[in-house]
């Protein structure tokens, strides 16, 4: 099937369902009698400008933003991954490591990110502390993060 075709059901899946993965997103569209490749279905995701937010179900899902929003997402996302050493969970707290410098901006998106039971942030130059009333909110947000950096 044609291209257009193809990236309209990408785009009518990712408003309708929370599509986490590209595997996932494969196997929605073989569903639909498309056949494709990783390849393709990896092009597509660049030349629609999908990203992953944090969905409802507090995972993260295929999305398209604003050109705006995307850039900005999309940079954040960037600089936390090459910025973040290690997440680690501490009792009800998340404490990342960061490269000298980046505790600010490393925290800055974590805070964008809406983490579930986030009670609060705060950062030195590479560190961020992240305080959660559990530790079970705690290590869903050092999984959530550790995710993110894969």
């Amino acid at each position: 099937m044609a291209r257009s075709s193809r990236q309209s059901k990408i785009l009518e899946l990712i408003s309708t369902k929370e599509i986490e993965t590209q595997e996932e997103l494969a196997k929605e569209l073989k569903n639909a009698n498309f056949e494709i490749t990783q390849a393709t279905i990896s092009r597509d995701i660049k030349e629609l400008g999908l990203t992953k937010i944090l969905g409802s179900s507090g995972k993260y899902k295929y999305a398209i933003l604003g050109n705006e929003q995307q850039a900005i997402s999309s940079k954040y996302i960037s600089i936390f991954k090459e910025s973040v050493i290690s997440v680690k969970p501490a009792l009800n707290l998340a404490v990342v490591k960061t490269i000298k410098g980046m505790g600010a901006s490393v925290c800055s998106f974590i805070d964008k990110l809406n983490l579930t039971e986030l009670m609060g942030a705060t950062y030195g130059d590479d560190t961020v502390m992240l305080i959660f009333p559990s530790t079970t909110f705690a290590s869903e947000a050092v999984v959530t993060l550790n995710d993110i950096m894969l």
